[in-house]
């Protein structure tokens, strides 16, 4: 699904931009057939010129808001009007920041946050990193960032509060299930290299992969692990998901693809009607894979919600 320049569904979709020019105000003329007949805009821009008019900010907390900002936020209220936890519409700084968190590195404290039953809620702390070291846990609530409620605040502008210059100090107020109170936590902001793979080879004979994240380098270790995991003569695999907040499609298709026949399918792309499905499947070369080489016991371990 593609709105504006960024939608997220149930996997991470391509955007487009709009360049370097400037969009002063949308006219519905300018929108052309893509608009229903039958929806009225006029409301929006009304409210666009009643905000224009009479908008006054209260202090430091608020400010007038930018033609391009109000495209964005407009856009924004599209996105959220669907209710889906798995869309969202990102603007072009907001983008960047999900770009990083999925193929880069970044300046903060090593957390992926999304908002569940209606609270700003920890999905994982990444390995190695200040979150995890602070004590930080799946499931935190954060009620607080820096003082400032989240109560309403959308995720993307919790990032940009949570991310900040290698060596300040960012602090979170925490609500934990099981504890009596809420409490606060201060966390050092460090460059965050964020972890994607690990291997042991247990004293019980169990290979573990564990897989914190689907990035775009994900499949090229992913294979390199195989490897291992063949050259250690163990008969006997774990795929460790847990904790792992997720990326892109296509490097889950094609990891996925190690341990199924040739041909077969991974996933099909429900477009519910409005576009033919279609059916993800990779070919891969069997003798690089452990069930194309010899019987192999393999089992995943995931989050349970």
């Amino acid at each position: 699904m593609l709105i504006g320049l960024v939608v997220v569904g149930s996997a991470f979709a391509a955007g487009y931009s709009f360049g370097e020019r400037s969009v002063p105000v949308l006219l519905p003329s300018r929108v052309g057939d893509s608009l229903p007949p039958d929806i009225d805009v006029s409301p929006l821009w009304k409210a666009w010129r009643i905000l224009d008019e009479k908008f006054i900010s209260t202090g430091t907390s608020t400010k007038a808001a930018n033609n391009e900002e109000k495209l964005w936020g407009a856009i924004g209220g599209v996105a959220g009007a669907y209710d889906d936890p798995y869309t969202a519409f990102f603007p072009p700084a907001d983008k960047e920041i999900f770009d990083s968190q999925i193929s880069g590195n970044f300046s903060g404290v090593g957390m992926e946050i999304g908002i569940k039953d209606g609270l700003l809620t920890v999905i994982a702390p990444l390995k190695n990193t200040p979150a995890e070291r602070a004590g930080i846990k799946t499931g935190d609530h954060i009620l607080q960032i820096d003082n400032k409620a989240t109560n309403g605040l959308p995720v993307d502008r919790a990032v940009q509060l949570i991310r900040g210059p290698e060596g300040s100090t960012v602090s979170l107020t925490i609500l934990r299930d099981g504890a009596e109170e809420p409490f606060e936590v201060a966390i050092t902001r460090a460059n965050i290299q964020i972890p994607t793979i690990d291997t042991k080879l247990r004293d019980d004979g169990v290979f573990v992969i564990s897989l914190y994240s689907f990035t775009g380098n994900s499949p090229d270790l992913f294979r390199n692990a195989l490897r291992e995991f063949i050259l250690s003569n163990s008969d006997k695999l774990i795929v460790d998901l847990r904790g792992n907040p997720g990326g892109y499609l296509e490097a889950a298709v094609e990891m996925a693809s190690w341990f199924l026949p040739q041909g077969r399918v991974v996933v099909t792309e429900d477009y519910g009607g409005k576009e033919k499905n279609r059916d993800c499947n990779r070919e891969k070369n069997p003798s690089l894979s452990p069930c194309g080489k010899k019987k192999t016991h393999a089992a995943t371990l995931r989050d349970t919600t």
